[in-house]
């Protein structure tokens, strides 16, 4: 047997830290669970030194089992998932045993990544190893939030229910990017495509034109002079220059996206991008709305499962998304740990407005903090609909101006060079 170091936190949120002797680590974390605390993920380690049989265990399992020879390529869809957690609570709740389940979802999998992690999770389970265990290994289709759900059905019993509201949190998060992502198809096609239009018109139409002013010599307004400095610089005509400017007009949204991920490396690059985002008019108050909707489902989902708060709280800040909200879920971990209230970090951290922070209150003093967040999330995701209309609204029109004057403004510096040309012809 070996001894195994672990952290945990028990019913109340409290951590400690301590060893267990064990044959696996498998078996080192039923023993901790039995003692009804939760072990943090990943927490469980073989002490140095220490039992040199348990290690070649480990190393003889690694090289039967298969599951390290996994080389995940990308995350599993969400979509993918979203199927495959409501098929398991269905299972579950006719009453077939666990492994059985896992066997039959595995084998109505097509080929790829998710089917040879599900492989590897029945293989984990039949051994004896729990289901939540067995998913924290497959970081790429499970992450922290879904493996501690699953670990809390487990323990209560209710697994098929947990599976279900689970089925349920990823389905309405999975709706309200759809809704997001299906608002911005329109404005982003129509910028899209008026940029190559435009871009095209300085390419080819706009050469033309300077050919027809340089055979009648005339003088030609700032304005024009300016246009066709800016065609000859998308065609690559001016001296000295090695690539068409048409080319960086192309390349430039994914210059500008690249720029973007790479100051978020920084967590001082992601906390100003975050910060600044959410002071954009509109469009700030849209993604405030969305996170808080994203971490007050979160929460409420994951407390209603049976996870200890502080735990739960912790996921959530992992998984909220935004700098901003990470930094004040923080400030709640902290007043809960030290006994005090979730309402009183929230707002001050001025992030949610007064009514969340008063309903969040009102769960805290009826014990229904998870049901409060739950309607909070709700009510979020119906005003996150009306914001996005309420951009699209004002991005219609905004386009409308902007191409237009664009367009106006092309067509104006083409024809005073005209007007002059006739008047010249007339004299």
């Amino acid at each position: 047997m070996a001894i195994y170091q672990y952290k945990a936190v028990d019913a109340t949120g409290k951590e400690l830290s301590s060893t267990v002797e064990a044959n696996s680590e498998q078996d080192a974390g039923k023993m901790i669970r039995d003692q009804g605390l939760f072990p943090m993920q990943g927490s469980i380690r073989e002490k140095k030194g220490k039992g040199s049989k348990g290690k070649t265990d480990g190393k003889a399992k690694k090289k039967g089992g298969g599951i390290s020879l996994e080389i995940p390529i990308g995350r599993v869809s969400l979509k993918k998932l979203t199927l495959f957690t409501r098929q398991l609570s269905t299972l579950q709740d006719a009453g077939l045993p666990l492994l059985r389940s896992l066997q039959i979802l595995e084998s109505q999998q097509k080929g790829g990544g998710f089917k040879r992690m599900l492989k590897g999770v029945t293989e984990e389970v039949e051994a004896g190893t729990t289901l939540s265990d067995s998913m924290a290994k497959h970081p790429r289709a499970f992450d922290r939030l879904y493996c501690k759900m699953v670990a809390a059905g487990e323990i209560g019993g209710v697994l098929d229910i947990i599976l279900q509201r689970l089925a349920d949190f990823m389905e309405k998060g999975q709706r309200l990017k759809r809704r997001i992502k299906g608002a911005m198809i329109y404005p982003a096609v129509v910028i899209s495509i008026a940029v190559l239009i435009v871009t095209g018109i300085m390419y080819f139409v706009i050469p033309k034109f300077q050919e027809i002013f340089n055979d009648f010599d005339v003088k030609l307004p700032e304005l024009t002079l300016f246009l066709i400095d800016t065609s000859r610089w998308i065609a690559g005509q001016n001296q000295g220059q090695n690539v068409p400017g048409a080319v960086w007009v192309v390349l430039s949204p994914f210059i500008l996206f690249g720029l973007y991920k790479l100051i978020r490396i920084p967590n001082m690059g992601r906390a100003g991008t975050d910060w600044i985002l959410l002071k954009i008019p509109v469009i700030g108050n849209l993604l405030k709305k969305t996170a808080v909707a994203r971490f007050t489902r979160t929460l409420g989902t994951l407390i209603a499962a049976g996870v200890p708060i502080l735990e739960a709280i912790t996921i959530t800040k992992e998984t909220s998304g935004n700098w901003v909200f990470e930094r004040a879920l923080g400030q709640v971990h902290d007043s809960i740990r030290e006994g005090e209230t979730f309402a009183d970090p929230l707002r001050e951290a001025k992030v949610c407005d007064l009514i969340v922070v008063n309903m969040i209150e009102v769960g805290e003093e009826t014990g229904d903090l998870d049901v409060m967040l739950m309607k909070i999330a709700d009510n979020y995701d119906e005003e996150v609909d009306v914001a996005v209309q309420a951009l699209l609204s004002l991005l219609e029109p905004a386009m409308v101006v902007v191409l237009g004057g664009i367009v106006g403004t092309i067509v104006l510096a083409l024809f005073l060079p005209l007007v002059s040309m006739i008047e010249s012809v007339s004299g």
